[in-house]
């Protein structure tokens, strides 16, 4: 495959993972204000750690928060001559490593413990918890966002000529 071939094979590529990273992140965001502020406490626990809500995103989202970090980084290589779309690329994958830094910092230690609770009462710590998962997630949605638009001015920076 020829070099031009070969770059717009990437571009599409890590522009496509990009998005389905971020796609999940954003839907996060989305529900995030009625399951803070109206959903009861039961209702946000049995919808969030039990019955295999999330499943999904562990099985498909984390390999895509992997590959949109590594194709933009396959893409900062093959333009590292090319300071207008470069940068932009760069970053792109600096804010998407960031956000797979933030979901490990912020979301996984609710998630873990998540991982103990059990049907009965409420636990104590629920409200901490929950405010630890739902704001990670938009700390994580936040990184995506200005990386997914960073590798769009990187990609719109590409000389074609």
């Amino acid at each position: 495959m020829e070099m031009r071939g070969f770059l717009l094979f990437w571009s599409v590529l890590s522009v496509t993972v990009a998005a389905l990273s971020l796609g999940p992140s954003f839907a996060h965001t989305l529900e995030s204000l009625p399951r803070l502020m109206k959903w009861s406490p039961a209702l946000w626990r049995e919808t969030t750690v039990f019955n295999a809500q999330f499943q999904l995103f562990l099985l498909i989202g984390a390999p895509l928060d992997i590959a949109a970090i590594v194709c933009p980084a396959v893409l900062v290589w093959m333009l590292r001559d090319e300071a207008s779309a470069f940068w932009f690329l760069l970053a792109a994958t600096l804010l998407y490593a960031l956000a797979l830094v933030l979901w490990t910092v912020l979301v996984k230690p609710a998630n873990d413990i998540l991982a103990t609770w059990t049907p009965g009462p409420i636990p104590e710590n629920f409200d901490t918890v929950r405010l630890r998962w739902e704001t990670g997630h938009m700390a994580v949605t936040a990184a995506k966002v200005l990386g997914f638009i960073s590798l769009c001015f990187g990609l719109l920076g590409v000389r074609h000529g």
